[in-house]
């Protein structure tokens, strides 16, 4: 009896898996026009084994983009420069969000660090409930 294989979910976003026909027909290009677009750089496959180009699922996101982009009317150039700028922007924010939760850990350390010190008291506490009320407070000689 041959063993079978359990079911497997999708793959990764980025796991080059679309063979470079798969990738046109998702994306709605020709596929000599994504060998086009990774000749000028617009877009980098995984390779296979056998150096046949691999696409993920990203990269098919990517190529849909591009197409928009150049259906709008926008040159090769001027995509590779929206796409580079798109990338930059993505980078800062995250680099912004880091900062950020930096700044607040900062700012929760120096709280702790200002409190001022309670000073250490052998009197008993008084719940907040009891104001209003007389508390008689004595010392028991040694």
């Amino acid at each position: 009896m041959a063993a079978t294989r359990p079911p497997q979910g999708p793959p990764h976003e980025e796991e080059p898996v679309y063979v470079i026909s798969v990738a046109a027909q998702l994306s709605g290009l020709h596929p000599q026009t994504l060998r086009t677009y990774e000749r000028v750089g617009l877009i980098t496959p995984g390779r296979a084994g056998g150096g046949g180009r691999r696409y993920s699922y990203r990269d098919i996101e990517r190529l849909r983009q591009i197409a928009q982009l150049t259906a709008a009317g926008i040159g090769i150039e001027g995509v590779k420069r929206i796409l580079d700028l798109e990338n930059t922007v993505s980078a800062l924010r995250a680099r912004n969000a880091e900062l950020m939760a930096e700044l607040e850990a900062t700012r929760e350390a120096l709280r702790l660090a200002a409190r001022p010190a309670v000073p250490r008291s052998n009197l008993p506490a008084v719940p907040p409930s009891s104001v209003g009320q007389s508390v008689v407070v004595w010392r028991r000689n040694p």
